[in-house]
């Protein structure tokens, strides 16, 4: 069965990517490529070639009208825009509710070694109790802190479960970072970056560095394969590139 895929983004970084990976994917075939000032009906495809699943490669200020209008008109999406903080999940789940038949990916990365160093994350989480994160992306990149960085201090907040919240001393000083499920995130924006993650765990006489550097988009080849073919049989909400491979973050979606 051929995955019949719309683009939405596809003239941005990670959407044109995307597009030229799809269209030479066995199994797949890209049917609508969209732009900033495209219809949203467009994601539809057409009465010969209508889409089955949605891929927004949007920003976070476009994505949830993308998503919210590819769900009411019977398509699964795969979201890829950073930016679903937990408000709008709770949103998109309301959505999903009267829409039981359809699937929504959320993927804040669809880098493989990304959801790994998440993944290690949780595990030393139960080991340390001071626990950073920082995380660097290029200057164009408008929103932080970044969606992996918010995953993963929720999966280490999950993981530590009755340990409670991680140790984050002199948290009120604004130096001192943005606390997400009370870890301290610091976000860094350069030219000449990708993206990268450091998470820095301290104990006694030790430090713990899990460290992910992105140094090509190709990184996100096999995440967004897996992802879109995942999608067509989904429903409900599937948040993170782990649930689409079967890894146990311990993390709520």
């Amino acid at each position: 069965m051929t995955i019949r895929v719309a683009v939405v983004g596809a003239t941005g970084k990670l959407g044109s990517a995307a597009a030229t990976l799809l269209r030479a994917t066995e199994g797949i075939e890209v049917v609508a490529e969209l732009r900033s000032g495209s219809a949203l009906d467009e994601m539809l495809g057409t009465a010969d070639s209508p889409s089955d699943v949605v891929l927004d490669a949007t920003s976070s200020a476009a994505s949830p009208a993308i998503v919210e209008y590819a769900v009411a008109n019977g398509r699964d999406v795969v979201a890829g825009s950073s930016g679903w903080t937990q408000q709008r999940l709770g949103t998109l789940r309301t959505l999903l509710e009267a829409h039981p038949e359809r699937g929504v990916l959320v993927i804040p990365n669809f880098s493989l070694g990304a959801v790994l160093g998440t993944l290690f994350s949780a595990y030393a989480a139960r080991f340390f109790d001071a626990v950073e994160i920082v995380e660097t992306h290029g200057a164009g990149k408008s929103d932080s802190p970044s969606g992996t960085a918010i995953r993963t201090a929720e999966s280490i907040e999950a993981a530590r479960g009755d340990l409670g919240p991680v140790e984050a001393p002199h948290a009120d000083q604004r130096a001192r970072g943005q606390l997400v499920a009370s870890v301290p995130v610091h976000s860094l924006r350069l030219p000449g970056v990708v993206a990268q993650q450091r998470v820095v765990f301290g104990g006694d006489g030790e430090t713990l560095t899990i460290s992910h550097e992105t140094v090509s988009s190709s990184a996100y080849s096999k995440g967004i394969v897996a992802a879109v073919r995942a999608a067509p049989t989904a429903t409900g909400l599937v948040v993170g590139l782990d649930r689409v491979l079967g890894l146990d973050l311990g993390h709520r979606s």
